[in-house]
């Protein structure tokens, strides 16, 4: 155990049931560094800015729509409330998303009702994706890991959308599910890198291994796009990819420990930084005095 870690009666493993404002608001006393908040630490973010973030948690109403299509497809999640109006313009639909929020529910407007249903609906039918979500293949929704890192003295954390049961004869398959506007492999490519979806992807892997759950799993993504046909694509990174986000986590996970022993957590820079244009920027033509 690390030093981190003795400080706490707080146990490493799968926690089944553990609720998600419990799971975010961080139950291990000293601290736990997760992969959202890895790549906060990391440019072109800063330690600043993860601990503002941390410290200032907003409800995003952007994010309702994911969260409610999560609901339908794990069974799992907050309770949705469906609000009967076209849209949030009128007062009274602004007031009753209030209300739910602050009895935990999501709110979310009929039609949504009906396209996140479509998509739970599609995601069953897919001959890969409906196998890996698929409750009767044995599995549990909304598991959170937590483990001490023996390389960077610190505790991290991870919550995963579906945790397969482990199956010594199988390899363990975890998967995570996400809402896009467009699941062609070229737009989940770009997605992958700029969101920092490898470094999730390593930070998921280890997190199983570090457990014992698996010595080599398997993670994909599950892409689906928000508007109908609903298309879906299953993605699986490649090991060029996985550790170059192990590599962005160890990083992170360094930045967290000596910022949280130091109480320091430095912005973008404390220098004056000289600015270039970038390349597709007009510049000046040599010898042009006009």
């Amino acid at each position: 155990m690390t030093a981190l870690a003795t400080e706490t009666t707080f146990r490493p493993g799968v926690h089944n049931g553990m609720p998600e404002a419990k799971y975010h608001g961080d139950p291990v006393p000293g601290g736990s560094l997760s992969s959202s908040g890895a790549k906060l630490l990391l440019p072109p973010s800063c330690p600043a800015r993860y601990k503002y973030e941390r410290e200032h948690p907003k409800i995003k109403s952007e994010f309702d729509f994911g969260t409610a299509a999560h609901k339908y497809v794990l069974d799992a999640g907050p309770k949705i409330r469906h609000v009967d109006a076209r849209d949030w313009r009128t007062k009274a639909a602004q007031k009753e998303a209030e209300d739910a929020r602050g009895a935990g529910q999501v709110p979310l407007l009929a039609a949504d009702v009906a396209r996140v249903h479509a998509m739970a609906t599609a995601i069953r039918q897919h001959p890969i994706a409906g196998a890996i979500f698929d409750p009767e293949r044995g599995g549990k929704p909304e598991q959170s890991l937590f483990w001490d890192d023996p390389e960077s003295g610190i505790w991290r954390r991870a919550r995963l959308d579906w945790l397969p049961t482990p199956d010594p004869l199988r390899r363990l398959i975890v998967a995570d599910y996400k809402t896009t506007t467009d699941a062609s492999p070229g737009a989940i490519r770009k997605a992958i890198a700029n969101y920092g979806y490898y470094q999730q992807a390593a930070w998921y892997i280890d997190g199983v291994r570090a457990l014992g759950l698996d010595e080599d799993p398997a993670f994909l993504f599950v892409f689906q796009e928000k508007t109908a046909p609903y298309l879906i694509t299953v993605a699986e990174l490649d090991e060029p990819a996985i550790q170059a986000g192990r590599e962005r986590n160890a990083e992170a996970c360094e930045i967290w420990r000596d910022c949280t022993k130091t109480g320091i957590w430095p912005g973008y820079t404390d220098e004056i930084e000289l600015i270039s244009l970038p390349p597709w920027a007009p510049r000046a033509v040599e010898g042009d005095l006009s």
